[in-house]
């Protein structure tokens, strides 16, 4: 299968410089893309190699071209193969990661750039977005800080990223990764709300400024279709367009915990793009699944079961969303 893969990319990249009339979109939490080297300012030592995860230099790149693999996969569809046009990452450590990810990795002949945040994250996590400049070309990229409230961690900032696609229109991409779930749901559902309101003055802010612009929001929401955070969002005019993504090997979202799917992974799109969709799914290829042996089904091929290392790919799957530009 890598092979292939690999082959098809190879012989296809070139294709990106021809006109196209879909903007292929993927979101990915790549669980713990850290590279091996300590930072001092942050909490990173669970993943160095005098860790108890002994994460090495060999564990690391398995760990990048997997996620090149991921993402290269995630460009097939009924009608072919194309290489994704813009990609939000999740859980990114640094620009030496991404650096090492566009350059060096399986993805090194896609040609992408990249953008990304520097937060204030304690463990030094962040996101980032890769795009094709023969498809997105970039006209600013922006940082939407977001201040922790009372009991809040540092967390990681919104990237606002503006950019004009092949038809000549502008697109507003927001990528958002909010807090976790750690302390419990109830506990915790302020801070993501907060990430939300925060994104959502963005939005508006946007709106005030251009004639009714065309937004794009994605991320690790650490929230489901139905939570709080999510139906906040939907009352500033976004559509969740993701909310019934499934994949077609036996995944219902974009997550599993404890034997039941769910979808912590969000798309969402201003009004005027909702017919611009022509579909969005979970992309759940085989190669990214294991055997749920306690639970049964299958699950995400995660990187590690706990402390064990599982040299897979990450605990979440990829949405994939296709935008029609003409």
């Amino acid at each position: 299968m890598r092979l292939a893969l690999i082959f098809i990319f190879t012989v296809l990249t070139t294709l990106q410089t021809f006109a196209q009339s879909r903007l292929t979109v993927v979101e990915l939490n790549a669980e713990n893309l850290f590279d091996t080297r300590h930072d001092t300012l942050k909490e990173d030592r669970e993943f160095l190699p005098d860790s108890p995860r002994h994460w090495t230099r060999t564990k690391y790149w398995e760990k990048l071209n997997r996620t090149g693999q991921t993402l290269i996969a995630c460009g097939e569809d009924g009608s072919g193969w194309h290489l994704p046009d813009i990609v939000g990452l999740c859980e990114v450590e640094n620009d030496s990661v991404l650096f090492d990810l566009t350059r060096r990795s399986l993805l090194r002949k896609a040609r992408y750039e990249y953008v990304m945040t520097a937060s204030g994250d304690v463990r030094g996590i962040d996101v980032a977005l890769l795009y094709s400049p023969f498809s997105f070309r970039l006209i600013r990229a922006d940082t939407i800080r977001v201040a922790p409230i009372l009991d809040m961690r540092p967390t990681r900032d919104i990237l606002h990223v503006e950019g004009e696609v092949e038809n000549g229109d502008t697109l507003h991409v927001f990528l958002v990764h909010a807090p976790s779930r750690m302390g419990g749901e109830l506990y915790s559902r302020p801070f993501r709300k907060h990430v939300v309101n925060r994104l959502c003055d963005a939005v508006d802010s946007l709106r005030l400024c251009h004639s009714d612009p065309k937004v794009l929001v994605m991320g690790d929401f650490n929230d489901y279709p139905d939570s709080p955070s999510l139906q906040t969002a939907y009352t500033h005019g976004l559509v969740n367009v993701s909310a019934e993504a499934r994949g077609s090997n036996g995944a219902k979202g974009t997550y599993r915990y404890h034997g039941a799917w769910g979808s912590l992974d969000q798309i969402l799109v201003s009004e005027n793009l909702r017919e611009r969709v022509s579909g969005c799914h979970v992309h759940d290829a085989v190669f990214l699944l294991e055997p749920d042996e306690k639970y049964g089904g299958v699950k995400p091929r995660r990187n590690y079961n706990g402390m064990r290392y599982n040299n897979g790919f990450s605990d979440h799957l990829p949405l994939v969303l296709h935008l029609e530009l003409k």
